[in-house]
């Protein structure tokens, strides 16, 4: 947690193996990423790491079930099995009455929620997101954080949210504070 421009986004880049660190070393779900090739990142990455962003990220010509099936085919999933499994896990955020509707037909908190089943499908150890509820109204931010909270319990999936947002901390188990790139001790 921390004010703009403080190394939120920057953390969860180095977490999830899009950056490199300066120095030092850095290892998630066992891999070091700091000594890591890029083939071994995007390995890593395609089996470790889901992400939700801010700006939901979604195709605005795909449906929310090709959405979260595209992730599941960056993970190896046969199309056919990929959109099988996008039905369960839109069942999952309570969208599966909405899987063949495209972004623009969802309002932000639907668009946020399939955003939320891509990044689960195919189970990765951790989710990166980088404020997921920047986008949305109170009570809807509010909703999205109890999909986080249901989907970390049940999965055992670890989320690591980026936020300025007290009210999205006051959810997590533990809050870290970072200003000017440095953790606030």
């Amino acid at each position: 947690m921390g004010p703009s421009g403080c190394g939120k986004s920057t953390l969860l880049n180095l977490l999830g193996g899009l950056d490199r660190a300066d120095r030092g070393t850095l290892t998630v779900a066992g891999t070091d990423l700091t000594a890591a090739s890029e083939r071994q990142l995007d390995a890593f990455r395609r089996a470790h790491v889901g992400y939700v962003l801010q700006f939901f990220n979604l195709l605005e010509t795909a449906t929310a079930r090709d959405n979260v099936a595209l992730g599941l085919l960056a993970r190896g999933r046969g199309w056919d099995a990929a959109r099988t499994e996008a039905t369960e896990w839109l069942g999952a955020v309570g969208l599966a009455d909405r899987a063949g509707h495209r972004p623009a037909e969802l309002s932000g908190g639907e668009q946020q929620r399939v955003a939320i089943a891509r990044a689960v499908a195919g189970q990765p150890s951790i989710v990166l997101a980088d404020e997921p509820t920047g986008e949305l109204d109170t009570g809807t931010g509010a909703d999205v954080m109890a999909i986080v909270l249901d989907l970390n319990r049940r999965l055992g999936t670890t989320f690591v949210v980026a936020t300025h947002d007290e009210r999205v901390a006051q959810h997590a188990t533990r809050v870290l504070g970072l200003r000017d790139g440095r953790f606030e001790v």
